[in-house]
């Protein structure tokens, strides 16, 4: 029954997909609701819905009581757009449209070791999402900030800065990480960099608010160089691409900061986690879409340490983050 259940594991998906489309946790409050209600507040008709809310219900996503009506559990609640720790836009995002088109060609990637987007629509991945699935490139954009707003909080209360003046977020996206580590230490000087059409849209508090007199946003591509001098730099989630780019990043990095500089390198790990499930499908997933990959703990140190690094700490964020603390070797 197990694997029966694994088989079908693209009904649950699409289960949940469905629900937070048709905003059923925002509709269902604190009290337990009936399913004629609940059709009423997503506009849907009741026996489907109460068809779609009994198979969440077996996974744990909302509850069905003795009376027949529905009511929240902890999961369920994750789908509300108004949660703090929101997944709705994660849960939009892992089971978009092109999901249901390269997942069934998994086995083609496997075979060859590289992406099957490509041959899907005739063009790299990014290129795709912004040029031909709009809709889909906003749920990225949603569900990349809603996790960097998150996670940046544990960053930050993570790592001990103290000592030093100036942290640089690579890759940092609208600067979720630098603006609650300035947070953290009013002192600090703060770089953002990423590409120009990402840090146009940095958050308002490093443009014009209150931290923008810490805080240097500087565009272009750090895998072609890196040109801010910090204490510490910081690299998050953007290890994934293929082993050349990665390298040049990370070559780019040593170089910046010379001997004795701080590095952290906060990824997801394919061994060693609580995560597994969750991290090895963010892996096969990679190689759908872009041909990367998520690293074991090996094989991030291996690339750590051919780069110039020495590793001195792995500590875990949360449990499906770790981070590497590392010095620039002498």
């Amino acid at each position: 029954m197990r694997l029966r259940e694994l088989v079908f594991g693209a009904a649950c998906a699409a289960a949940v997909r469905a629900a937070a489309r048709l905003g059923v946790a925002d509709a269902l409050g604190d009290a337990p609701m009936t399913v004629q209600s609940l059709a009423a507040a997503v506009h849907s008709e009741p026996g489907p819905l109460r068809r779609l809310l009994r198979a969440l219900s077996c996974y744990g996503v909302f509850a069905e009581r003795p009376d027949g009506t529905f009511a929240h559990t902890e999961m369920s609640r994750l789908l509300r757009e108004d949660d703090p720790n929101s997944l709705r836009a994660i849960a939009l995002w892992c089971t978009e449209p092109w999901t249901w088109d390269a997942w069934p060609r998994l086995d083609r990637a496997v075979r060859t070791g590289h992406n099957v987007v490509q041959d899907l629509y005739g063009k790299e991945f990014f290129a795709y999402l912004n040029e031909d699935a709009p809709e889909s490139a906003d749920v990225f954009n949603r569900a990349m900030t809603r996790s960097s707003e998150q996670s940046a909080r544990e960053v930050a209360a993570l790592l001990d800065l103290s000592g030093s003046d100036s942290v640089a977020d690579l890759g940092g996206g609208q600067g979720h990480v630098v603006a609650s580590l300035l947070d953290k230490y009013p002192a600090m000087l703060g770089y953002l960099l990423d590409l120009p059409r990402v840090v146009d849209n940095a958050l308002p508090r490093l443009r014009e608010g209150d931290l923008a007199g810490r805080t240097r946003i500087v565009p272009g591509d750090i895998r072609e160089a890196v040109p801010v001098r910090a204490d510490v730099y910081i690299i998050k989630n953007i290890l994934e691409w293929d082993d050349e780019s990665t390298a040049r990043l990370l070559r780019n990095v040593v170089e910046a900061g010379g001997p004795g500089t701080r590095v952290v390198v906060i990824e997801n790990l394919v061994d060693d986690t609580p995560s597994m499930r969750f991290s090895t499908a963010m892996d096969l997933l990679l190689l759908l879409n872009v041909g990367g990959a998520k690293h074991t703990t090996a094989s991030m140190t291996g690339r750590l340490r051919a780069a110039g690094l020495e590793v001195d700490d792995i500590r875990p964020v949360n449990p499906f983050l770790h981070a590497f603390d590392c010095t620039v070797r002498g």
